[in-house]
């Protein structure tokens, strides 16, 4: 049944109770993981609109209740803009993302205009950012109640200086796979993007961690495109320590 209830949401469910939605324009994904009176979403969209529609749509897939915990995965526009409309949860980020989330703003608003963000929900989005009370420097795990715990794990820098993946374990044997949402890290969608903030020199360590943490048999979730096995994200970091020449 719960099956049914995702794919009309348009979600995607990847282990019981453990969801993604891909999003237009950019094709970013947010995850949502359900526990027992509790559930996480792992990033908000790129504007508070977007945010909100993610919110009410978490709600109608929990049967009326609410997200109670934010991860943002890392501080780039297209995944933290819409944070504002998670107000009252508890927001949770790699040391260091508070300081970008408060102190580059007007950048975070400039990069969403100049990918084509519109100008007004751009600013309004960056003005009301909420900032994670809650900051990860190596793993923190996360209760949610019903025997589902989540590990929270600061394995950059890589994509940025403030790279945080979220690993929900699964059951061997019983067809209930680990999930790893591995934000911009991992991208299947395309070429993963080293922008002015990367730290090439570190990303192939980045995923050498997250493949310690996930293991072979996880489902690995890049922050913009298909869910994808350990091989991919191997094959990704070997590729990334080619072009930017590191081992």
């Amino acid at each position: 049944m719960l099956n049914t209830v995702w794919v009309e949401s348009g979600w995607e469910e990847l282990a019981p109770g453990v969801g993604r939605c891909r999003l237009p324009v950019w094709d970013c994904t947010v995850g949502l993981v359900v526990g027992e009176g509790a559930a996480l979403m792992v990033d908000a969209g790129s504007s508070v609109p977007e945010g909100v529609r993610l919110r009410t749509e978490a709600q109608e897939l929990l049967g009326g209740g609410r997200v109670t915990h934010l991860a943002l995965t890392h501080p780039h526009f297209d995944h933290v803009l819409g944070a504002a409309a998670f107000a009252g949860v508890e927001v949770f980020g790699a040391v260091g993302v508070d300081r970008v989330l408060v102190h580059d703003r007007e950048e975070l608003r400039a990069d969403a205009v100049r990918n084509g963000a519109d100008p007004i929900e751009a600013a309004e989005a960056a003005d009301l950012l909420v900032r994670p009370r809650h900051l990860v420097s190596g793993e923190w795990t996360l209760d949610l109640g019903g025997g589902r715990q989540v590990l929270l794990a600061n394995v950059g820098p890589g994509h940025t200086p403030h790279d945080l993946a979220v690993l929900v374990p699964g059951t061997p044997g019983a067809g209930c796979p680990e999930v790893v949402f591995c934000g911009d890290l991992v991208e299947e969608s395309g070429e993963p993007q080293a922008g002015p903030d990367a730290v090439p020199s570190q990303w192939p360590a980045a995923l050498d961690r997250l493949l310690a943490l996930g293991g072979e048999d996880a489902v690995y979730v890049p922050g913009h495109g298909a869910a994808v096995d350990a091989a991919f994200v191997r094959a990704q970091r070997d590729a990334l320590a080619r072009r930017f020449g590191v081992s």
